[in-house]
């Protein structure tokens, strides 16, 4: 009794700790006796069915409280640190409050950060709608461009400058973007009147999404609660029965980010759209005026972009790696589906000089593990599949007599397990291709390789950042057996499973098994390390397995038997020497080796002036900066130099840079302008020629 009483007054005091003449957040707000007994079910099925056997304790509430405030006020923008105080009565109880499905405490901090927003927008829209309040871009103000390490608010004054800067900054780039002051008024004011429309409009599904999720992430990233609501978007994306881009998008702070592009989709086909863009802006059509979705809800932007097939939606990005206030840029799409054809894999021959002839070699690419589920499941003959599809080309292309393969997974995202396994049946004798280890300890294995391999020559694999799950498993057992070279940069590092529960109220994806190779190392986390390095421009930082909080780590296993069909450690060195002589020349390597160098040097900005001066001439600076890398790669490859910065703005290079993670942009392989696949074939040819030996067909033990 003297428990609950303390419990009202703690309550009590937090309402009361809200700023004086706030709004009043909605009535409604309240969780449900289902959804109090879903919270139960959802405790109970990560202590039974998690791979991570986490404990639900006091060393887990006090995390699960620090990521709720951050779910709620990543940027610190709303709280106070008097609130910060307050809610530390709960950081050690809520374990206790989940196992008894108790959310009062969780919906109480909601109701106090709903009230704290309602407060501060209205505010700001009061601010933006005075005309007697003049915004001026002089002086010396800035401001930080990331607040998650700064120190909460602590009074309404110093939260009233912050809030004043972070205006300053909407309605400078804005004016910068060519808008006059009042229109950027009244832009940034639309968008805080939507931000307070939406928050005014939660419900309690929305809340009780947000308090599940803010514990099943502490598990790691992939365990999340599906209100009935997202259930069934999952499905509809599932079915394919609305049409998008094909891009895979994620909320990060106030801003929808790409993760990856699917291979064949209208957003890779148009090619302008790169994993780790942030969306600012959606309009419908050519002329549709372009919303602005700061702020907004993840599943609200995508019902924004879906749209019927053969229609236009413009998105407003902010590219990778550009800093908060950076020029902007738009993007348009041709709405419609991704066909299982325009995932296709593709072959194509590249021939490169030799010492004493012109070497033939095959390229076949993949953007995904793909099968025909339907067709396979009534066991039609002719089913689609990767396997299949790859097995037909290798064929071709050993018919034309190549001196060595290809294998481009440059932006494969996964896919079927089946199809990973029986593709690596292409290249190696019967074998394990995989291990898979389940919560309690027991490790199975799968393993193709019924037939001898219908290719046995010199073999790259090509993988990138955004090499995921299945291209993994594949690029690992390859290189774990000795059978090939594995080129380009670390691939994602998604090595887990999940599967998709039914509760009472929603669906529970959980994480329940893990991948390991057949050297007993996990592709989780550390991802598939190349054998030979290239420079790319995706900041690992920002996407992978590694950029997400409460990753599961990197471990190992007992390695499982398996042959060695060579060892590379003799040639490498050599390889990676010839490698190394040719770029340092090579205009396209220069070329994206400095871009890289320029990118990170820019991200190290930690504050931004809200000095129009200032602004524009370090936009200038940056833009001769790049420049000048362009006209070095230019005057290197006997091109025209640009001579003005208006010139380069406006320029319409034909000839693109081989940036990797637009090497689906079309589904025709381009040979000619592909740095990095021209640079994999010149490591084919070394290897052929230093190493010596024919056809790796002797198979030795382990």
């Amino acid at each position: 009794m003297r428990l609950a009483i303390i419990r009202c007054i703690a309550l009590l005091l937090l309402f009361v700790a809200a700023q004086a003449g706030s709004s009043v957040g909605s009535p409604e707000l309240s969780y449900s006796k289902q959804q109090s007994a879903t919270a139960v079910e959802i405790v109970y099925r990560l202590y039974a069915g998690h791979y991570n056997k986490q404990r639900l304790n006091d060393d887990l509430s006090r995390k699960f409280l620090d990521r709720y405030l951050t779910m709620l006020d990543p940027s610190k923008m709303f709280f106070y640190q008097k609130d910060i105080d307050g809610f530390q009565e709960y950081s050690e109880k809520f374990d206790d409050y989940f196992r008894d499905g108790d959310l009062d405490a969780a919906y109480t901090i909601y109701h106090l950060y709903q009230d704290r927003v309602i407060s501060r927008l209205e505010w700001v829209i009061e601010l933006l709608d005075d005309t007697t309040v003049n915004f001026v871009f002089n002086g010396e103000d800035e401001i930080e461009l990331d607040r998650e390490d700064m120190r909460w608010m602590t009074t309404k004054g110093e939260a009233d400058d912050l809030w004043h800067r972070r205006i300053k900054l909407s309605l400078l780039n804005l004016k910068m973007a060519g808008k006059d002051i009042a229109a950027a008024r009244e832009q940034v004011g639309k968008r805080y009147q939507n931000q307070l429309n939406r928050i005014r409009q939660e419900k309690s599904a929305d809340v009780f999404e947000i308090v599940l999720n803010s514990l099943t992430v502490l598990y790691d990233p992939h365990t999340n609660y599906w209100s009935p609501r997202t259930s069934e978007n999952f499905n509809i994306n599932m079915s394919k029965s609305l049409e998008g881009i094909g891009a895979v998008l994620q909320s990060e702070d106030e801003f929808t980010k790409v993760v990856r592009l699917v291979p064949g989709g209208p957003a890779a086909r148009q090619g302008d759209l790169s994993s780790a863009d942030r969306i600012v802006a959606v309009g419908q059509g050519d002329q549709g005026e372009l919303i602005d979705i700061v702020g907004w809800r993840l599943d609200e932007v995508v019902q924004l972009i879906r749209g019927p097939k053969n229609t236009v939606v413009k998105l407003e990005v902010l590219p990778a790696g550009k800093v908060i206030g950076s020029e902007t840029k738009i993007v348009r799409i041709n709405r419609g589906k991704v066909e299982l054809e325009d995932q296709e894999a593709q072959r194509a021959i590249l021939e490169l000089p030799g010492k004493n002839k012109v070497y033939r070699l095959g390229i076949i690419q993949l953007p995904d593990f793909y099968v025909d589920f339907e067709a396979y499941s009534r066991r039609d003959p002719n089913f689609k599949s990767s396997t299949k599809d790859v097995k037909r080309l290798v064929e071709e292309l050993k018919s034309e007599n190549i001196d060595g393969m290809i294998l481009d997974l440059r932006n494969n995202g996964g896919g079927s397990l089946q199809e990973a396994t029986m593709l690596t049946d292409l290249f190696i004798d019967r074998g394990v291709v995989v291990q898979i280890k389940t919560p309690d300890g027991r490790v199975g294995r799968q393993n193709q390789a019924y037939t001898r391999p219908s290719y046995d020559g010199p073999l790259i694999v090509l993988v990138n950042r955004l090499s995921a799950s299945a291209s993994e498993i594949f690029a690992g057992a390859i290189q774990d057996y000795g059978r090939g070279l594995i080129l380009g940069s670390r691939s994602f590092g998604k090595g887990t499973v999940q599967s998709v529960k039914d509760l009472k109220l929603g669906r529970l994806k959980i994480t329940e098994s893990k991948f390991y190779r057949v050297s007993g190392d996990s592709t989780q986390h550390r991802g598939v390390v190349p054998d030979i390095a290239f420079p790319t421009l995706v900041d690992e930082k920002e996407v992978g397995e590694s950029s997400y909080e409460n990753a599961l780590p990197w471990d190992q296993i007992h390695p499982t038997p398996h042959l060695i069909y060579n060892d590379f450690s003799a040639v490498l060195p050599k390889l990676i020497e010839k490698h190394e002589q040719r770029v340092v020349s090579d205009p396209d390597f220069v070329y994206l080796k400095e871009s890289i160098e320029f990118a990170k040097k820019n991200q190290q900005t930690k504050a931004i002036s809200l000095n129009e001066q200032v602004r524009i001439k370090r936009k200038e600076e940056l833009e001769f900066q790049s420049m000048s890398i362009e006209n070095k790669r230019r005057t290197s490859k006997g091109l025209k130099k640009f001579a003005t910065l208006d010139e380069y703005r406006n320029h319409e290079d034909t000839e693109q840079d081989s940036e990797e993670e637009n090497t689906f942009s079309t589904r025709k392989i381009d040979t000619e302008g592909d740095t990095l696949l021209i640079e994999s074939g010149n490591i084919m040819v070394d290897f052929i020629e230093v190493s010596n030996i024919p056809a790796p067909t002797k198979i030795a033990d382990r």
